[in-house]
C-alpha cells in the first residue's frame, strides 16, 4: 500500500518562522486546482502499487479549501486510485478556519483525521509569530472538531518560542491533555534562513532559547506524554494507542507515496523527484504536458543513508536484518564499526536485532545519525 500527498500552498497570513512554499495571493488557486487534477491522472501508474492506505493534505494551509474542492481532489484520487475503505485521511487546518459547519461538511468528504496547528495556547506568544488564532479559537477548534465527530485529532505545538518559559511550555502541554486528542506533534522552534523570524535575530530584536531549556522543554514533554499514555513513537511524535500518524509513518519505513501539487515531493522506491516550487511554472508547464519536476535516481549509498536517517528517528530504530538483506555485507559492517562507540555510552539501544536511541541518544540524534551515514 502506498501514500498520497497533497500540497496545498495557500495561506491566508505567512507565519513568521515558517520556510515552507506557500502563496497569500489565492487568486490562481482554481488554476491551481484544476492542474493538481491533471496531475493526479497524468500520475495514475507512478506508484509500484496502485492500493492508497493514506492521503494527507499538507501546506500551506489545506483548510483554506471549500468541501466541495477537497471533495474534488479526493474524488480524482478514487478514480485513478484503489483507495481503501479504511484509508486514513488528514487534513492540515488553522484553528480559525474549524467551524462546526465547515467541520460537518469536511467529514462528509471522507476527512477523517486532522492535524490542527494550534503551536501555542498562550495569546501573546500567537501574535509574535503571526498565527491568526487566538488561544480561544484553538481551544474551541477541538471542541467543534469532537462535536462533529471527529475522533483521530493531532496538534502541533512549538517550544523554545520568544516570551516562552519553561513554566509556560508546562502550562501548554497541561492544556493539550485537558482536551482529550489523541495525537500531538512538539517540535523546538528553529530560526530558518531569511524567514522573518530569522531576521529579527540576526538584527538582534529576538534572542533565542538557549541549548539548556531546550532540552529541559523535550524532556518535560517527553515525560508529560507518557504520563498521559501517549507513546512516543517519533523523535516529535506521540500519539495514544493505536493513532500513530499512518501516512507519517510510512515515509519513516519508506514506503512509496505520491506528492501532487507545487514543491510536492515522491518516491517510488528507487528515485526521488520533486515538483517546480512555483504555482504559475507548474500549471503551465501541466497545462502544456511539460515537464515539472526533477528526479534524482537513488543509489545504494543513497537508500541506505535515507534508511537510517529515517528509521533511527522512530521508536523502533534501525532494523538490523534489513540492512544485512537489502545493502551490500560492508554496510552492516561499517553501521556497526560506527555505532559501537554510541552503543558503549549508552546513546544507542541494541536489542533483539534492532538499533534505537536511547533517551540521551535522542538528545544528540543528529549528530548520530551522520556518523551512521555513508559518505
Amino acid at each position: 500500500m502506498s501514500g498520497i500527498y497533497i500540497h496545498i500552498p495557500f495561506c491566508k497570513t505567512k507565519c513568521t518562522y515558517c520556510d515552507f512554499f506557500s502563496k497569500v495571493d489565492f487568486k490562481e488557486k482554481s488554476r491551481l486546482l484544476n492542474a493538481m487534477l491533471l496531475e493526479i491522472e497524468q500520475r495514475k501508474n507512478y506508484l509500484p502499487d496502485n492500493e492508497i492506505s493514506t492521503v494527507y493534505f499538507g501546506g500551506g494551509t489545506p483548510s483554506t479549501l471549500s468541501p466541495n474542492e477537497i471533495k474534488l481532489l479526493l474524488d480524482a484520487i478514487k478514480r485513478y486510485f484503489h483507495l481503501s475503505a479504511n484509508a486514513e485521511i488528514t487534513l492540515e487546518a488553522n484553528p480559525d478556519d474549524l467551524s462546526f459547519e465547515y467541520l460537518e461538511s469536511i467529514k462528509k468528504t471522507g476527512i477523517n483525521r486532522l492535524s490542527i496547528g494550534i503551536q501555542s495556547f498562550d495569546d501573546k506568544q500567537l501574535k509574535f509569530i503571526n498565527r491568526r488564532h487566538n488561544a480561544n479559537d484553538a481551544i474551541e477548534s477541538i471542541e467543534n472538531a469532537k462535536f462533529a465527530g471527529f475522533e483521530n485529532i493531532s496538534i502541533d505545538l512549538i517550544y523554545g518560542l520568544p516570551f516562552q518559559t519553561f513554566e509556560s511550555w508546562e502550562k501548554q502541554l497541561e492544556k493539550a491533555f485537558e482536551l482529550d486528542i489523541q495525537h500531538i506533534s512538539a517540535y523546538g522552534l528553529t530560526y530558518e534562513k531569511n524567514t522573518p523570524l530569522w531576521k529579527q535575530l540576526q538584527q538582534g530584536k529576538v534572542t533565542a532559547a538557549d541549548d539548556e531549556i531546550m532540552v529541559k522543554m523535550y524532556e518535560l514533554l517527553i515525560k508529560e506524554c507518557s504520563e498521559n499514555d501517549f507513546e512516543q513513537y517519533e523523535i516529535s511524535n506521540f500519539a495514544k494507542k493505536e493513532f500513530r500518524s499512518r501516512h507519517n509513518s510510512s515515509y519513516w519505513q519508506q514506503i512509496p507515496y505520491l506528492g501532487i501539487g507545487p514543491s510536492a515531493h515522491s518516491y517510488d522506491g528507487n528515485s526521488r523527484q520533486w515538483n517546480v516550487a512555483s504555482i504559475n511554472n507548474y500549471c503551465n508547464s501541466i497545462e502544456e504536458n511539460k515537464i515539472y519536476f526533477e528526479k534524482e535516481d537513488l543509489s545504494e549509498n543513497d537508500k541506505y543513508n535515507d534508511y537510517i536517517m529515517v528509521r533511527l528517528r522512530t521508536k523502533e530504530g534501525i532494523d538490523l536484518n534489513f540492512v544485512k538483506n537489502n545493502f551490500n555485507k560492508k554496510a552492516l559492517e561499517f553501521l556497526m564499526k560506527n555505532a559501537k562507540k554510541y552503543i558503549d555510552r549508552k546513546f544507542l539501544i541494541e536489542k533483539n536485532d534492532f538499533l534505537s536511541l536511547s533517551q540521551s541518544g535522542i538528545l544528540i540524534s543528529n549528530q548520530i545519525i551522520s556518523d551512521l551515514m555513508q559518505v
